[in-house]
């Protein structure tokens, strides 16, 4: 009796330990079938699928799934012996490494989350827009709403933008080109861009090229007291944020990116 109890006791810590670890797996990004894999994986050393399968009692294909996830994150590999294929988990001081890089990866974007928390202000709106018309419509109003010697700052795939309405983009930058304003392009490498360059001080503007590789899918537009977000592919759509934590933000990072490239 005395025995039975004290087996008793071992799985119940056992359990208890279990539940512990999984969870500890689950708050560093690991869904629930991950961390109970990787747990079988570490108890069982080198093992096959099979094994695995029966240990957490999940389905053989279900294991291969969550494997190759694991796979992917570096936290198994596979050691061939013999005919067989056996799969280890790598020392759990990946884990670490794993969880050090979240906190990194969330640091480096704090800054994004503020801007969003200070959406809250009563100063702040967010506006959203479809189609074609619209967004001839708000960027029309930029021209009217930006004063002498302010900046208008962009990011963008001219090509694709002014491929939107070429003779409403040669028009708005025209009239653009007459306001005593400091006008700053960032394009993607294009023939459309490369030729806009050559032209810049006929518009008044100053124009810098992107490295080749960039990929822009949505333009962006920074005024000193709203942000222009265009989605220049179907559907087309605009959204309009007007928060001066976010134009702030928008502009510091603009910067950057404009004083670390060449003319």
């Amino acid at each position: 009796m005395i025995i039975m109890l004290s087996d008793l006791l071992t799985n119940i810590l056992k359990y208890m330990q279990n539940i512990k670890l999984l969870t500890i797996l689950s708050d560093i990004g690991m869904n629930e079938n991950e961390a109970k894999v990787y747990l079988a994986a570490l108890s069982l050393g080198p093992t096959t699928i099979l094994k695995i399968a029966r240990s957490t009692e999940i389905k053989r294909s279900t294991v291969y799934s969550v494997i190759e996830s694991l796979k992917l994150k570096g936290l198994i590999k596979i050691e061939i012996r013999g005919l067989k294929s056996l799969f280890v988990a790598e020392n759990p001081e990946r884990l670490e490494i794993m969880l050090e890089n979240r906190k990194y990866e969330f640091k480096n974007n704090l800054p994004e989350f503020l801007a969003l928390y200070n959406l809250k202000s009563t100063e702040s709106t967010i506006k959203y827009y479809e189609g074609i018309e619209s967004l001839k419509n708000i960027y029309m109003e930029t021209l009217r709403e930006i004063n002498p010697h302010e900046e208008y700052l962009v990011i963008a795939n001219q090509d694709q933008w002014y491929h939107l309405d070429p003779k409403f983009a040669q028009e708005y930058i025209e009239r653009r080109a007459k306001l005593r304003i400091t006008t700053k392009l960032l394009f993607q490498d294009s023939f459309v861009a490369q030729e806009h360059k050559k032209f810049e001080r006929n518009y008044n503007e100053l124009v810098k090229i992107l490295p080749i590789g960039t990929s822009l899918q949505i333009d962006t537009i920074i005024l000193p007291r709203k942000i222009i977000i265009t989605q220049t592919i179907a559907p087309i759509s605009v959204i309009v944020i007007e928060n001066q934590s976010v134009v702030q933000l928008q502009k510091t990072l603009f910067d950057l990116v404009w004083n670390s490239l060449d003319k």
